[in-house]
């Protein structure tokens, strides 16, 4: 992910994940973006389309700067994609935090059936990726790390390749991401 950071727009130099509209790359106006959060280890930008798309994590004062002055509203906001994605992390939650997630789900719109088959689809893929690559995250996987699944090198091509059109894919994730508003 390579991007650059003009007067009044952001040069995605390098966007890696198939699906989004900067990829591979691309060009943002200020005008396309509804708000942001520099603050996260991973920034994000929401656009006016609901779409998020991420700037490296050395980037955040300069997309902080950016967002100042071009009047972008500083947003932070939890990740839906967090808690979809809690029990493929390497660690094990008391029944009251798991009671807690799947109440901020409900808030967020997703019915306990439907986080449950976003799960059940995602398992070889997340299992894939945190597991069976080593990486044995335990503290947070979002939406990012989603992507990373879907489209890079820790996961086997097969696994990646079941998920389907991954521009279609990407649109069914963002489309998710955008519920907790």
């Amino acid at each position: 992910m390579e991007v650059s950071f003009g007067e009044d727009r952001i040069l995605f130099l390098r966007y890696d994940f198939p699906g989004a509209t900067v990829h591979p790359t691309g060009t943002l106006t200020a005008g396309q973006i509804r708000d942001a959060d520099w603050e996260l280890w991973r920034p994000e930008i929401r656009t006016t389309l609901g779409e998020t798309l991420f700037v490296p994590h050395e980037q955040q004062a300069e997309l902080k700067q950016f967002c100042l002055r071009n009047d972008i509203a500083g947003k932070q906001r939890l990740d839906i994609w967090s808690d979809l994605l809690e029990p493929f992390l390497d660690t094990e939650f008391s029944p009251e935090h798991v009671q807690a997630t799947d109440n901020r789900l409900r808030q967020a719109g997703l019915s306990c059936e439907e986080a449950a088959g976003i799960r059940r689809r995602l398992t070889p893929l997340m299992h894939a990726y945190n597991f069976d690559s080593m990486l044995w995250e335990w503290v947070d996987l979002n939406l990012y790390d989603l992507l990373s699944a879907a489209t890079g090198p820790l996961v086997a091509p097969g696994i990646q390749a079941a998920l389907g059109d991954l521009a279609e894919f990407y649109g069914w994730a963002m489309e998710i991401a955008d519920r907790r508003r």
